[in-house]
């Protein structure tokens, strides 16, 4: 598959992936694209020096430190807290048995940071919590069992991109928004692209989303998903686009609980044995370029690319 990516994106994109495995011959790219690479771009450490971390003290004191970095976390980290990520920090796992668990990272008021290939689990508040931050990539993430979302943004944070992640075994899984009562602070920002992430049987919030307009949800494989696919309200704007959609009853809709419905375009999703969807409305035009898969093959360059061990 060719993907046309300009010399100045991916000059800035292969240092935020460095060392990063060749995906399977017809598979998508592994490089960052989507909002991500807007609002001046997303290149984590890139640049500065490289540390090895594998207990919890090393671990929170590098993720906070002001150093420009990359962080390379080796085996199990048992967070007693939330632990706070800081600016220009790459945050990627060495192997595919890099584990974070009891609690999770909270990229606050923080911007240019990447976390890749690092298992989740068993947290206790959020995985990733994401607020009042811009430039941020979250890739190639394993995670399962945790108390509350997974990958939550929220409050104001911008220009995000959640790709290649599998999610399994949980409930709450990406929401986008945090409040209706936000909007003053939320309108024109939560501008998020979500793709190429396996949703395995999880139950709802793929994403949730408030204000944000427009969000890109794109190339996902959501199997066997209990609740809902994604939800858009509160003046939000969300492209639903070549998804695959299996055992899905209910792929994707407007509003959520006691959200107002919002706008919520699709366009050619694959749905097998799943429900037909709601849509309607309008969403702002996509700024950045991008190459789809082709959507009856979602399922398996999914499949086969998400989660850890495929990057390193």
């Amino acid at each position: 598959m060719s993907r046309k990516i300009s010399r100045a994106l991916f000059a800035a994109t292969a240092l935020a992936a460095s060392a990063v495995m060749a995906p399977a011959a017809g598979a998508a790219s592994f490089n960052l694209e989507g909002w991500g690479t807007q609002c001046g771009g997303t290149t984590g450490g890139a640049g500065g020096g490289t540390v090895t971390v594998s207990d919890a003290t090393s671990f929170t004191n590098a993720a906070k430190s002001t150093t420009t970095q990359t962080i390379r976390v080796s085996g199990t980290i048992s967070l007693s807290s939330m632990t706070k990520v800081a600016s220009n920090k790459t945050i990627i796992g060495v192997g595919s048995g890099a584990t974070i668990t009891g609690q999770g990272l909270n990229v606050a008021s923080a911007s240019n940071v990447v976390i890749r290939n690092l298992n989740f689990r068993n947290w206790g508040d959020d995985a990733i919590n994401v607020q009042y931050s811009t430039r941020v990539w979250i890739d190639h993430n394993t995670l399962s069992n945790g108390y509350d979302g997974a990958i939550d943004i929220k409050r104001a944070s911008d220009c995000v991109t959640v790709s290649w992640n599998k999610v399994s075994s949980h409930d709450k899984t990406m929401l986008l928004g945090h409040s209706d009562d936000n909007g003053s602070e939320d309108r024109g920002k939560l501008r998020v692209s979500y793709h190429h992430n396996w949703f395995d049987g999880t139950n709802q919030r793929h994403p949730r989303v408030r204000f944000g307009n427009p969000v890109h949800v794109y190339n996902n494989y959501y199997g066997g998903v209990t609740s809902y696919g994604v939800a858009s309200t509160q003046e939000a704007g969300v492209l639903v686009e070549c998804n695959y959609f299996e055992n899905t009853k209910d792929p994707f809709h407007r509003g959520e609980g006691d959200s107002d419905p919002a706008n919520l375009v699709a366009r050619n999703n694959v749905l097998v044995n799943s429900g037909s969807g709601d849509q309607g409305g309008s969403v702002k035009s996509i700024p950045y370029s991008y190459a789809l898969d082709s959507c009856s093959s979602v399922k398996s360059v999914v499949q086969s690319g998400a989660g850890v061990g495929k990057v390193g």
